[in-house]
């Protein structure tokens, strides 16, 4: 438990700081960009997200689990890692640009639409790379791939903006260097050089790409109810629907980084446990305590939503007030996806994700068509918070079936569940006197 604390302690600073920059670079694009930019750079970046989730074919999940349960050498997993990362960088930009050119109505300059895809190839190699830290359990070197490029982006972000004045290009480009600073560090560190070579290890890959497949479409079809109403509504509505929507949403979104926060590690020790059920209580147990947090911390933002766009914004954005608060509902449901569904893939098993996500995707899709062209962002937000709610009830049936702990175990609270926010709390200096 003690070196489980000091991990959770580790991810909490790194999520914190994903947070602050986070928030900080989309405050900064609020204050130097109009609604319809910010909706422009929405719906530029959806497709290459989108891309840099199935692009990256499960690799970091197949990766953690093959380190993870120590089934070949890092130098072969490395290697392997490195030439699929060739083959799947050319294939994800060639692909993602001609699906910005033709379905993407508000962008037709060269140069937005360069940056945004110049990005996938450094994503791509990050997040695999990160797949070898987690698997070995070296969350701290883990930590540093998730939150340094948040820091470098925002820090770009506020010189090209604010002192350059560069409005759209300035914010694509301080996402592309956000990458690609973490990427040549990882590089350096290892030896990318040393493991490019035509010697393909059929045997690895194969084995890799198989288990990563299917990572890779369960976390599509998840990313896809996350991106879904971005596509729908910069199709069916207008550009300041979806800047108002993109703000509404990025405030939500990190509330996430708490399930996260404890998802990192969930992750990590649950490819390498032996001991099955005991973890998956383990998990249950965190899960309740997310609940708690989110529900709370979700109330705050709900009562006080006015002020915080103010605040954060400014008053060219309240419109992304009611979308706030109808998506909270649905993001506190969906923490039982984001919390549990680390456990199962930490064990090989995404198809249950996929099975969960499936059914929601079908009626996001139906309700944002139906929604979008008469209530805009609000109409969006709508459709989110239905579809969130029905996937967190899937996926609680699914797990329930799949680890034979049923439903009224997971939610049972009682007062020991705090134990480890408890030991949490005594490493922190300031209570620990």
């Amino acid at each position: 438990m003690k070196s489980f604390i000091s991990d959770l302690f580790r991810v909490g600073l790194s999520n914190l700081y994903i947070m602050i920059f986070g928030v900080g670079t989309s405050v900064l694009t609020a204050r130097f960009l109009s609604p319809e930019q910010n909706g422009q750079i929405s719906a530029i970046l959806v497709y290459p997200s989108l891309f840099m989730v199935f692009g990256s074919l499960g690799i970091r999940q197949s990766t953690t689990y093959f380190v993870g349960k120590k089934i070949y050498e890092i130098e072969t997993i490395q290697r392997a890692i490195t030439q699929i990362w060739l083959f799947t960088s050319f294939v994800s930009v060639f692909v993602c640009y001609y699906l910005i050119k033709l379905f993407t109505k508000n962008i037709n300059d060269e140069t937005s639409i360069l940056l945004s895809i110049m990005t996938i190839p450094f994503t791509l190699y990050n997040t695999y790379s990160s797949g070898i830290y987690l698997g070995k359990s070296e969350i701290k070197k883990f930590n540093r791939i998730n939150w340094v490029p948040n820091f470098v982006t925002f820090l770009t972000t506020f010189v090209l903006l604010f002192f350059f004045n560069i409005k759209l290009n300035g914010a694509l480009f301080a996402l592309f260097m956000g990458q690609l600073v973490i990427f040549s560090i990882l590089a350096f560190k290892n030896q990318f050089h040393k493991h490019l070579s035509f010697n393909i290890n059929k045997e690895v890959i194969s084995k890799m790409l198989s288990l990563g497949i299917v990572y890779a479409i369960a976390l599509l079809v998840s990313q896809l109810n996350y991106k879904i109403d971005v596509i729908l509504l910069e199709n069916y509505s207008t550009s300041y629907e979806l800047g108002i929507y993109s703000k509404g949403t990025s405030i939500v979104q990190y509330l996430w980084q708490i399930p996260t926060l404890f998802s990192t590690i969930i992750f990590s020790r649950s490819a390498a446990s032996k001991d099955s059920l005991a973890f998956s209580k383990k998990v249950c147990q965190l899960l309740r305590i997310s609940l708690v947090v989110i529900g709370i911390m979700s109330l705050f933002i709900g009562i006080f939503s006015k002020q915080i766009i103010l605040l954060l914004f400014g008053a060219k954005f309240l419109d992304s007030v009611p979308v706030m608060q109808i998506l909270l509902p649905g993001v506190v449901l969906l923490t039982v996806f984001k919390v549990m569904n680390m456990d199962l893939a930490g064990k090989g098993k995404p198809w249950i994700a996929l099975q969960s996500m499936a059914v929601p995707l079908v009626f996001n899709v139906i309700l944002n068509l139906i929604l979008i062209p008469k209530y805009g962002s609000q109409g969006a937000a709508f459709s989110s918070l239905i579809t969130y709610s029905l996937a967190a009830f899937f996926f609680l049936h699914f797990y329930s079936r799949d680890t034979k702990i049923k439903i009224k175990e997971i939610l049972n609270f009682s007062k020991s569940d705090w134990e480890p926010l408890n030991s949490l709390i005594k490493k922190i200096p300031i209570f620990n006197k």
